[in-house]
């Protein structure tokens, strides 16, 4: 049996990262080194063999260039012989692009996948906002509980919208499927709760490019038996992983 293999990826190092703003759905893009940890990723899961069928990402920028890079050691490998050597592996197509040329590979923006809204807020570092909205600012660091911010969704609301692309997912998918799902920080905490069928969603303080792969049987996935609780049917094979950060340049 193939099982049906999800993995979850947090978009490579933005400009936004850097700067330690408050990105929210803001378009910003990857810094050099971001581009050069997506690549690492591409590079290892090409090594791996975990060539996608299905790709979702993020129609924001910063995980949109993500994608492109991991999807772009996959399209060299598959080109023709003379045409691989004259890109040397480097590759700078639109998604499109790159989905035409990887017929067999799905890719999809998904609007579900766009980290929170965060309103007011949203590009503005810390400091800014202090600036801005003192009397909101201090409300915030004095309370654990969830305070509204003008303009920015609910926590219910995000977790919805969680709920929906989880349920969406495997809905279309089977067993043999393998999907990449490319998204950001804070909502990948709420998706990967949807998953596992948590009615809370928990801090994962993950790191740029983190993977997180799940196999699932989907073939028994709504079984109410004691299978529910068979381990073999559901597996968390890397949870929070990067090690390809580590590795050497290529």
């Amino acid at each position: 049996m193939k099982p049906l293999k999800l993995l979850f990826i947090r978009h490579a190092q933005s400009v936004g990262n850097v700067q330690k703003r408050m990105q929210g759905q803001g378009d910003f893009g990857l810094t050099e080194e971001g581009k050069r940890q997506a690549e690492k990723l591409g590079h290892r899961l090409l090594d791996e063999s975990w060539r996608p069928s299905h790709v979702y990402s993020s129609p924001l920028r910063r995980a949109l260039q993500t994608t492109e890079l991991l999807l772009a050691p996959f399209m060299a490998e598959l080109l023709p012989t003379t045409v691989s050597d004259l890109v040397d592996g480097e590759v700078d197509l639109p998604l499109e692009s790159l989905a035409a040329i990887h017929g067999d590979i799905t890719v999809e923006y998904a609007t579900e996948l766009q980290e929170h809204q965060n309103g007011i807020f949203e590009g503005l570092t810390w400091p800014e906002a202090r600036a801005q909205y003192p009397a909101l600012c201090e409300a915030l660091e004095s309370s654990s509980d969830w305070i509204p911010i003008p303009g920015a969704e609910t926590l219910e609301e995000a977790r919805d919208r969680c709920h929906q692309f989880v349920q969406k997912v495997l809905k279309r998918h089977r067993n043999g499927d393998q999907v990449w799902v490319i998204s950001h920080s804070w909502i990948l905490q709420h998706l990967i709760a949807e998953l596992l069928g948590c009615d809370r969603s928990w801090r994962i303080a993950s790191r740029n490019t983190a993977v997180f792969e799940f196999w699932i049987d989907h073939a028994r996935w709504q079984r109410t038996d004691q299978n529910r609780f068979n381990t073999d049917l559901w597996q968390i094979r890397r949870f929070n992983d990067c090690r390809h950060l580590h590795t050497g340049d290529r």
